[in-house]
């Protein structure tokens, strides 16, 4: 061997060795040692519907270090590019994707999960979409925009043995689990009223609008999706829809969802629902939103506990018994009682417990992720919630005594109530489009 030929040799084998003895240097990030995640143990995200509510959300499940958002997608181009960046911002880098079609997240293999927070009339559409394409769903309030819409949605979940939790989250405040723990331990004594106030604080009239251009990257007939054809307007869309019996029927369900929820779970009938509805209601008498703008309604369970939905202040859920009440401000947690000693209470290891969440719903829905327990605010009971809003809302709108069954969720011998059920949807949009 001549000396050049032994001087290449001795490189090579000095750099073989240099490779045994020196590793490739793996960055702790990656191995989940320097106080993240490996990305084998992490849940990855989606963003479906990324306004106010939307961005609200993704901040919440961007704090937890065992997620990663990857895409977000709305039909409003303005959104979805201020929530990538808001994304591509967090982890410092530019790979969030963005549509403008929710199907592309939902085709990806590597999204785990969706976050929807859309407007109410799609929500239960996109939900029988994300079982479909086997991904569990965080969905915010109200659960759908129709009875028949929740339960086609609620029944997915269980086909597909999806994890669906539904953003009420008064339920994960340790306030309002404690005071419907009181309830049903009898703390009380028996339970005999029910009030949810629902007062209305925003202006929720609005004169006729003319006819408007749709503005530049916004997909206008997407927005609308299955939801009756309307001219666009400033006002029909984003924040205001929720005024819109199209869409939803106003304060009676977006504060519903909250504080009727908490009034069904301290009650005990977070999967049933009231069996006879009467009220009087004030809408609108021209204009573009036509929801009700004053109610009171009176609502019965079969075990003769009565439920009182009015838009009374100050907001939020009173409990009260043959023995004393409770009252919870919503969203504060302030919790009131006809006795002092009531908030002093002690519930002992043999009593009633219900789903002890630590104040975090979003938390709870990423644990119930990894070990497909039931989330606190499940499918079922976000169906059994809004559907006890529409009801009302149909009680409202007919003027008269409804006879519910809970069971058969249908108005027993009742056709004109029973054709309020199911909202006719624009094609192509329909579940099994999706």
């Amino acid at each position: 061997m001549n000396l050049q030929s032994r001087r290449s040799f001795l490189k090579r084998i000095a750099g073989a060795g240099a490779l045994l003895a020196f590793p490739t240097v793996i960055p702790s990030r990656v191995l989940g040692l320097d106080g993240t995640v490996a990305p084998s143990n992490r849940i990855v995200m989606g963003a479906i519907g990324t306004g106010g509510k939307g961005r609200h959300d993704m901040q919440a499940f961007l704090g937890h270090k065992d997620l990663q958002l990857v895409a977000v997608a709305d039909v409003d181009r303005e959104h979805r590019e201020r929530a990538k960046e808001l994304v591509d911002k967090h982890y410092n880098n530019t790979d969030c994707a963005q549509y403008g079609d929710f199907r592309e997240v939902l085709a990806r293999s590597d999204i785990d999960t969706v976050n929807i927070a859309t407007p109410d009339h799609w929500h239960a559409l996109m939900v029988v979409a994300a079982c479909k394409a086997g991904k569990d769903m965080y969905c915010q309030k109200p659960f759908a925009s129709s009875v028949a819409e929740g339960r086609a949605a609620a029944d997915a979940v269980k086909r597909y043995g999806r994890i669906c939790q539904v953003g009420s989250q008064e339920r994960s405040r340790a306030t309002g689990r404690f005071m419907c723990e009181l309830v049903q331990n009898g703390f009380i004594g028996r339970l005999r009223t029910v009030t949810a106030n629902l007062p209305i604080d925003t202006v929720q009239t609005c004169d006729a609008q003319p006819p408007e251009p749709v503005p530049p990257g916004f997909d206008y007939d997407f927005w609308l999706g299955p939801a009756p054809y309307e001219p666009y307007t400033t006002k029909r869309c984003h924040f205001w829809y929720r005024y819109i019996q199209d869409y939803t029927p106003g304060e009676l369900i977006d504060r519903g969802a909250h504080i009727c929820d908490l009034g069904q779970w301290g009650g005990g009938h977070a999967f049933t629902g009231p069996v006879e509805f009467e009220g009087k209601g004030e809408f609108p008498k021209e204009g573009l939103f036509d929801t009700a703008i004053a109610y009171d309604i009176h609502a019965r369970y079969a075990d003769g506990v009565k439920l009182h939905m009015t838009d009374k202040a100050p907001r939020g859920v009173k409990f009260e018994g043959d023995e004393g009440w409770l009252f919870e401000h919503i969203h504060s947690g302030v919790l009131e009682a006809s006795s002092p000693l009531l908030l002093k209470a002690q519930i002992s290891s043999l009593g009633v417990h219900l789903y002890d969440n630590t104040n975090d719903h979003n938390r709870n829905f990423l644990d119930c992720v990894k070990t497909r327990k039931q989330p606190i605010a499940p499918a079922e009971s976000g169906h059994r919630t809004s559907s006890l809003c529409h009801i009302a809302n149909v009680a409202l709108l007919l003027g008269r005594k409804l006879r519910w069954d809970p069971d058969k969720e249908r108005f027993p011998n009742d056709p004109v109530a029973n054709a309020t059920l199911a909202k006719p949807m624009r094609a192509p949009w329909t579940f099994d489009a999706v």
